[in-house]
């Protein structure tokens, strides 16, 4: 004889049950099962009902069905997510370490800009694909009266770098990357043309490693001299007797300042890289950023008598000319933003003193905007400046800032 007729869809209740109370599962009614499918495909269940209702889904066909569609409907609410990584967290990482971090090597505050620049310039070439050092980057620079460029690659940047880095290495009595080159090299831009013309083949990746053994030999080297002591940095036209200076071709500069020189450089080309790679590139640290832009104030009047020299000034302007070490007429330089400040600019001679009695103009940038007029990346007329008085002066002092740029 027949038992009673039990509704299609609905399982055997009591062997059921008498399973799960002994694996410790709750018993629920069939109907309490399928109000939960809702909770268990969005995973908001606890883990015991999780687990009665999966326990259920395998002999219950129309609530398998039902748990299929909710769990297709929760994924159109939540779409794929990219499991690559923000592309700036690197960045941001790193210069986190860069702040935090104790140097194994006790670095002088003066080396640290180029320690820095350099440790980030390396993580760059680090997640840089095989393909990408190939990719070609225009170096930028301003001579005279007009922005000039030479197209190179990204490995061609790094073999630059190395060049120009060597006359510091040079200097400090270590080896030299042109060494056996054939070729007078008294500049950075003829440094460079010689080691790209002695290559056999274009650079590749394998640029990185010689000049990443070169910058840190440089900070190992530098932490050990005379000049990693305590003290008021050098000025840029005065080098003290018995410690390194490095040669520039045209121009000397003392070691902490050529250091600083080579972090400035590092950084520029550096974002010229990031940008032919489509890589995101922060300024340097802002106390960096401010020793980068007091170094350019401070060669400013230099480069300023070597334009008049050149006939580059206008006409009347050297009538003003005062003795060393008198006040002069002075130009007020006030960087805003990340390592800004304010600088009094002698007009007249090298040798004069910046006063604020004898201010005739003002100029007003921003500090990234500043460091890339220096580096012959924005030209002066184009330069997001703030001016009021002299006009004459302000040129002056504009060109005189680009003209600080080279390859």
């Amino acid at each position: 004889m027949s038992g009673p007729v039990r509704p299609a869809g609905e399982p055997a209740k009591e062997p059921r049950e008498r399973e799960r109370k002994d694996r410790g599962l709750p018993v629920l009614e069939h109907d309490v099962l399928k109000s939960l499918l809702g909770a268990w495909a969005l995973a908001a269940c606890s883990p015991r009902e999780a687990a009665a209702v999966e326990e259920h889904l395998g002999g219950c066909g129309d609530c398998a069905e039902e748990a299929l569609r909710l769990r297709a409907a929760v994924g159109l609410l939540h779409p794929p997510e990219s499991l690559d990584l923000d592309p700036g967290l690197r960045t941001r990482v790193l210069e986190s370490c860069l702040e935090r971090r104790p140097a194994r090597i006790p670095v002088p505050e003066w080396a640290a800009p180029y320690d820095a620049e350099t440790a980030r310039l390396d993580a760059l070439l680090q997640d840089i694909r095989d393909s990408e050092w190939h990719a070609p980057v225009r170096l930028r620079w301003f001579e005279d009266e007009a922005a000039t460029s030479r197209r190179t690659t990204v490995a061609g940047v790094i073999a630059h770098l190395m060049s120009v880095d060597g006359l510091v290495a040079v200097a400090l009595g270590l080896d030299d990357p042109l060494a056996g080159t054939p070729a007078d090299r008294p500049t950075p831009t003829a440094r460079t043309e010689a080691y790209w013309r002695a290559a056999h083949f274009p650079p590749t990746r394998s640029v990185r490693a010689p000049w990443r053994s070169q910058t840190h030999a440089l900070v190992r080297t530098v932490s050990g001299t005379e000049e990693a002591e305590p003290g008021p940095a050098a000025d840029a036209a005065a080098v003290s007797p018995g410690r390194p200076t490095v040669p520039y071709g045209g121009f000397e500069l003392p070691l902490r300042d050529a250091l600083l020189d080579r972090a400035f450089e590092c950084w520029v080309h550096a974002e010229d890289i990031a940008e032919a790679v489509d890589y995101p590139y922060e300024p340097p640290a802002p106390r960096h950023l401010h020793g980068m832009i007091d170094l350019a104030a401070r060669m400013l009047p230099g480069v300023l008598a070597e334009r008049r020299r050149a006939g580059l000034a206008s006409p009347g302007r050297t009538r003003h000319l005062v003795s060393a070490g008198a006040p002069g007429r002075s130009l007020r330089l006030e960087i805003e933003g990340s390592g800004g400040g304010e600088w009094l600019i002698p007009l007249d001679s090298p040798g004069a003193v910046g006063s604020a009695d004898h201010e005739v103009a003002h100029v007003a940038l921003d500090g990234v905007e500043f460091c890339r007029l220096t580096a012959g990346h924005v030209a002066p007329r184009e330069a997001a400046a703030g001016q009021a008085g002299d006009r004459d002066a302000i040129r002056d002092v504009l060109y005189a800032a680009a003209s600080l740029s080279r390859m």
